[in-house]
This record gives C-alpha cells, sequence and structure tokens, in this order.
C-alpha cells in the first residue's frame, strides 16, 4: 500500500487566484528568499527549468562561435586554441548543464502530480540539489577568464590531454563536475523515494504513466554510473596534483584505462539523457491519437532492457584503441542488441498512431519529429556499431552528426514537446499556435540544414574538433553553419512563446487536451502550489 504524508489543514494552503498563497500561509517567505528556500516540487522544477534554459542559450552561444569560425575555410574568428575551448565548454554545458537539469525539471513538476503525490519525498534535499547546479556551473564558466584558458580538450577530456597538457583551470572543471554530479545523485535518490513511496491509494507499478516509469529507471542508472564519473576525475585530480600515474604511461599508468572508466559511465549517460525523452513521447503520441499507448508493458519491459545493456557496450566509443579481437566482436554484437529494445519503443509509437484520430498540436509535432529524427539518429549508430568500418567513421563528422541527431531533434526536441505539452497545466493558458508552429518549423529546418551534411563530410574524412579543414569540405560546412543560425535564432521564438503563455492567452481547462488521461489533468490550471494534500481517488486505466 502506498505511505502519504498526513493531510495538512485546507486553509494553510488555501491558493489566491493569482496562485500565491493565501492568507492561512502568510508566514511564507516572499521575493527573492522564497525561491532560495522554496521546498515545494513545482517551484523548483521551475528553477530547474529556467536554470537549463539559461544554459541551453550559454551553450547554444558557444557553438555559434564553432559554426561561425567553421563558415569557410581557413582560420576567421578566433585562434584555434579558443576553439578548443569552445567545443569543450559547448558539449560540458550542453549535456550537464542543458539537457539533463531540463528532464529533472519537468520530473520536479510531472512525477508528483502523475502520481498524486502531494510533493516530493524529500523537499529540502529537492532544493539543496538545485542550488549545487548555479554554484557547479559558475565555477566551470569561470574557467574562461583564469590564465590559461578554460578546458581545451573535449567534452570527453581524455587524459593526458586532460592532465599532462591542460590548463591550470581544469582543477576548477573537475570540482564543478563533482557537485554537479552531486546534485544529480540526490535528485535520483529523492525521484525514487517518490515513485516508491507516495503514489496513490491503488497506483500499482504498472499503472504509472511512461514518463513516470522512464524516469524511475534513469534515477537507478544516475546511482550506478554518476559514482563512477566522480571516480575518475578524482583519478585526474591526483594525476594533476599529487603526482600520481593512474593515466601517465610513463609512471607505469595507462592512458587507455581512462577512456574505459569515462565510458563506462559516459554510455549509460546517452540513456540518461533518452529514457525520459522516449517517456514524454510515450505520453504525447497517445494523447494526441486519440488512442491507448499500443503495448504499455513492452514499453516498460524495452525500457529497463536498455537500462541494463547500456552497461555493456561501453568501448564501442573505442573501437580504434587496439581492443583484442573478441573483445570487438563482443561490444559490436552488444551494441547492435541494444537497438531492439529501441525499435520495439518506435514500432508501438507507430502502431499507437495507427487509426488514430490525430490532431497536430504544437506537442504532437514536436513528438512526431522526434521519432522520425531520432531513428535516423539510431541508423547511423547502427552503422558505427560495425567495428570495422567504425575505423573509417571514428573521430569525423559522421559521428557529431550522429550524436546531435539523438541528442537535439531527441532530446531536446522531446523536452520542447513536454514544455508544450505541460504548459496549459503550468500556466493556465494555451501556448500561441501559430508562433508554436513556426517555432517548430524553422527549428525542424535548422536541424537537418545543420546536421544532415556533417554525415557526407565525415563520410568523406573531415575530422572533428578543428578550426580549420581543406576546401573539399567548405561547401558542406557552409550549409551546416546556416542551418545553426537559423536553429540558434528560433529558439528566441521558443523563449517568447513562452513568456506569452506565462502573461497570458486562451485560457486552458483542467483537462487541457482532449486526449490526455493522466493524473495531473485532474487538477485546476494552472495547477495550484500544493495538490494532492488528500490522496485522489484513482482509478486504474486499462492498457
Amino acid at each position: 500500500m502506498a505511505s502519504h504524508l498526513p493531510p495538512k489543514p485546507i486553509a494553510q494552503y488555501e491558493e489566491t487566484a493569482s496562485g500565491g498563497l493565501a492568507a492561512g500561509a502568510q508566514h511564507a517567505p516572499r521575493g527573492l528568499m522564497r525561491w532560495l528556500l522554496t521546498t515545494n516540487h513545482k517551484e523548483i522544477g521551475t528553477l530547474y527549468l529556467i536554470f537549463s534554459l539559461t544554459m541551453f542559450f550559454i551553450g547554444g552561444i558557444f557553438a555559434m562561435v564553432i559554426r561561425a569560425e567553421l563558415f569557410q575555410p581557413g582560420l576567421q574568428l578566433v585562434q584555434p586554441e579558443f576553439f578548443n575551448q569552445m567545443t569543450t565548454m559547448h558539449g560540458l554545458i550542453m549535456v550537464f548543464g542543458a539537457v539533463m537539469p531540463a528532464f529533472v525539471g519537468l520530473a520536479n513538476w510531472m512525477v508528483p502530480l502523475q502520481i498524486g503525490a502531494p510533493d516530493m519525498a524529500l523537499p529540502r534535499l529537492n532544493n539543496f540539489s538545485f542550488w549545487l547546479l548555479p554554484v557547479a556551473f559558475l565555477m566551470l564558466l569561470s574557467t574562461l577568464v583564469m590564465p590559461g584558458g578554460a578546458p581545451n580538450f573535449g567534452w570527453t577530456f581524455y587524459a593526458p590531454l586532460s592532465t599532462t597538457y591542460a590548463p591550470p583551470s581544469t582543477t576548477f572543471f573537475i570540482f564543478s563536475l563533482h557537485l554537479a554530479g552531486i546534485s544529480s545523485i540526490l535528485g535520483a535518490i529523492n525521484i525514487i523515494a517518490t515513485i516508491l513511496n507516495l503514489r496513490a491509494p491503488g497506483m500499482r507499478l504498472m499503472d504509472m504513466p511512461l514518463f513516470v516509469w522512464t524516469w524511475l529507471i534513469t534515477a537507478f542508472l544516475l546511482i550506478a554510473v554518476m559514482p563512477v564519473l566522480a571516480g575518475v576525475i578524482t583519478m585526474m585530480l591526483l594525476d594533476i596534483n599529487f603526482g600520481t600515474s593512474f593515466f601517465n604511461a610513463a609512471g607505469g599508468g595507462d592512458p587507455v584505462l581512462f577512456q574505459h572508466l569515462f565510458w563506462f559511465f559516459g554510455h549509460p549517460e546517452v540513456y540518461i539523457m533518452i529514457l525520459p525523452a522516449f517517456g514524454i513521447v510515450s505520453v504525447i503520441i497517445p494523447t494526441f491519437a486519440r488512442k491507448r499507448l499500443f503495448g504499455y508493458a513492452s514499453m516498460v519491459y524495452a525500457t529497463a532492457s536498455i537500462a541494463i545493456l547500456s552497461f555493456l557496450v561501453w568501448a564501442h566509443h573505442m573501437f580504434v584503441v587496439g581492443l583484442p579481437l573478441v573483445a570487438e566482436l563482443f561490444f559490436m554484437y552488444s551494441t547492435m542488441l541494444i537497438a531492439v529494445p529501441t525499435g520495439v519503443k518506435v514500432f508501438n509509437w507507430i502502431t499507437t498512431l495507427f487509426r488514430g484520430s490525430i490532431s497536430f498540436e504544437p506537442p504532437m509535432l514536436f513528438a512526431l519529429a522526434f521519432v522520425v529524427l531520432f531513428t535516423i539518429g539510431g541508423f547511423s549508430g547502427l552503422m558505427l556499431a560495425i567495428s570495422p568500418a567504425d575505423f573509417q567513421y571514428h573521430d569525423t563528422y559522421f559521428v557529431v552528426a550522429h550524436f546531435h541527431y539523438v541528442l537535439v531533434p531527441g532530446a531536446v526536441f522531446a523536452i520542447m514537446a513536454g514544455v508544450y505539452y505541460w504548459l496549459p497545466k503550468w500556466t493556465g493558458h494555451y501556448p500561441h499556435l501559430r508562433l508554436s508552429q513556426w517555432h517548430f518549423w524553422l527549428s525542424v529546418i535548422g536541424v537537418n540544414l545543420t546536421f544532415f551534411p556533417m554525415h557526407f563530410a565525415g563520410l568523406a574524412g573531415m575530422p572533428r574538433r578543428i578550426p580549420d579543414y581543406a576546401l573539399q569540405f567548405a561547401d558542406f560546412n557552409m550549409v551546416t553553419s546556416l542551418g545553426a543560425f537559423l536553429f540558434g535564432a528560433s529558439q528566441l521564438l521558443f523563449v517568447w512563446v513562452v513568456i506569452k503563455c506565462v502573461r497570458g492567452g486562451e485560457k486552458a481547462p483542467a483537462r487541457a487536451w482532449e486526449g490526455a488521461e493522466d493524473l495531473e489533468w485532474s487538477v485546476p490550471s494552472p495547477a495550484p502550489l500544493h495538490t494532492f494534500e488528500t490522496p485522489p481517488d484513482f482509478q486504474p486505466q486499462q492498457h
């Protein structure tokens, strides 16, 4: 039986029409202190989302510097050293500062609402785990103005580039990553405790929405792999400052050990950034197809299978380091195997759409683009899984195209789909339809102009992480840069849509979308600051 916090007096939590606290809770902090000290899951979710959007634009500015430099051959705007800092900081900020906090923000907002919980299980820990992030990323960004500049060794920070040859600011980068990792682990513990203990009476695990399921599995992945990252960056710290030789061959260490440790964290990390996206799309597609999700149980098992298999594929990033043949074969076949549960998901989404009464509201547009474009990224991943072929693809722009198709029209589009889907619940207003559609189409065109030509440049042999390139790659790079500028500019439209939605617009009822059936649509729009003080009456659906 799910356990619950004891109901509190209703008067204590009465809402005003504007969503603020009524007279019964006048003692609550206001202004800046309200946000610094808040333990409410909705406010903390909002903080995560605002932080993520800020980091998204900072990381995007770094990407614009990269693409402006690569617009034409030759050194145009920045020195090679600063170009390397931009590629490193862009990757680190987008992975750890934009995509992951956005999914945590959506989890904070929606998981308690979807399971009928009054709040997260550990509210004060929730506050603490958020405020670690701004400190961590201010520290990381401050390395740009330190002597020797910011980290310049790529987001994968391979030793010995990150140990023997790194700028002095690397120590600050390591500390900032430790803080971000602590935040992730604490957030994951909180999500697991909430889902396992605070579900509405009668809600079994197999009654939960897919977004909750994917986050439960993602949280276990985070707890499993973040200590591996902590270990490897601590070994870096010791190599840099205390004379150890974990990764220094001259002292008896092994640089390839770094790659094994990093990718044992790094490949499950890829799924940490995509499993919640699967959950969002699995909620949105049934809503706008007006059908139940096809194969609910198989989706849960496929998600768990992906999580387990993600620990068995790390060395497919390392086919060129001189692995034994038996290891290359093992990682090649295990990588192909992980495509099977992913294919199950794509099949189930398409089958849900089949003969559905489909409407193309903005959340559905982004969800459908996710399915199509993420699948392109999946197919190029299968190409990379073939170890003899990977010898040609490795460290070329083909790899850059692959993982950006997974992470931009994959993770980022899913986040945008989730924001458009739940904005009526958050603000009480529908997002502006025409502006949302413009944002969608400009984003889709921009994404494909940016990343599709990279496949051809990579197959032709253009190496990644270089500020200059041979003349034959000029046309591909010009198209890619124009696409990147278009995609970047179109995200300003996204911000304007969100601001307009917060300020006003067409009023949304409690059930904002006709086909929506999950528990969050049973509370008013906008959602009151405190919900489910009394456990809701949950009626299981037939999956």
